[in-house]
């Protein structure tokens, strides 16, 4: 055997002739036609009902997260579908396989930035000396700050501060949410240059202080996009683009020769 053994059980669901029950709760009687997609998202993830605030948040974070244009998700969705017609579930796939720390997955180490700088910085005397000291480590060690920059969005992204605006308004900008605000001082301090706080800080930040567990921070960008990747792929069965997407790559990038 490999790996660490678990126990041979699951919280998730379970089924039988008559019934299936999830999390606890039956399917077909308390679930369908009583909650929605993003509530049920979030009792299939954590075992929990979410509150008002949770299941808002998590709406309002999906629409925020699930569409961008011709990004290389899309763009390589498209390609396989028209590489392939027939095997949708494959174009979907080849999207969600470009979703790493350089797009949609920065989410979760967003997460894990304002987990530690929360647990370095949260007993000093100036927490925002300390957050700035922080931040100095990490640029000198020669890394940046996930979440920010951004080559469309400049000087800032919409979308960041428009969740921003309705989590103050609602209340529930809490530690997270603050110190990704500091850390964009911050980080302008240090860099001597605004830098974007991209969508990726704001959505781990809200989770985070809506008690979201940072395990499925990844997982919302993530479920997003693969509405996203959907429709792009009913629109190239439609209005095919993948071949001529390819097409330009071919014109755009040139042949170099190099010697051994």
């Amino acid at each position: 055997m490999i790996g660490k053994r678990g126990s041979a059980t699951t919280s998730i669901s379970t089924a039988d002739a008559a019934s299936i029950t999830v999390r606890g709760r039956d399917l077909t009687r308390e679930l369908m036609g009583h909650v929605s997609f993003s509530s049920y998202f979030f009792l299939l993830s954590t075992g929990r009902s979410p509150t008002k605030e949770q299941e808002f948040f998590l709406d309002l974070l999906l629409v925020a997260i699930a569409e961008h244009g011709l990004v290389p998700t899309n763009q390589v969705a498209r390609m396989t579908l028209a590489a392939e017609p027939g095997c949708l579930q494959a174009a979907v796939a080849a999207g969600i396989l470009g979703c790493g720390t350089v797009i949609l997955g920065t989410a979760e180490a967003c997460g894990k930035y304002l987990q530690q700088a929360r647990s370095t910085t949260e007993s000093a005397a100036d927490k925002n000396a300390a957050l700035e000291a922080h931040v100095r480590g990490i640029r000198d060690a020669g890394l940046k700050i996930p979440g920010f920059g951004h080559p469309v969005h400049k000087p800032v992204d919409p979308r960041t501060e428009r969740i921003l605006e309705l989590a103050e308004q609602h209340g529930v900008a809490g530690p997270h949410v603050d110190l990704a605000r500091r850390t964009r001082s911050a980080v302008h301090e240090v860099w001597g240059k605004p830098l974007t706080m991209n969508v990726s800080m704001m959505i781990a930040a809200v989770l985070l202080d809506l008690d979201f567990p940072a395990s499925i921070l990844k997982g919302v960008p993530i479920l997003a996009r693969t509405a996203s990747l959907l429709a792009h792929l009913a629109e190239e069965k439609e209005t095919p683009i993948g071949f001529l997407m390819a097409h330009h790559a071919e014109e755009a990038i040139s042949y170099e020769e190099k010697l051994a």
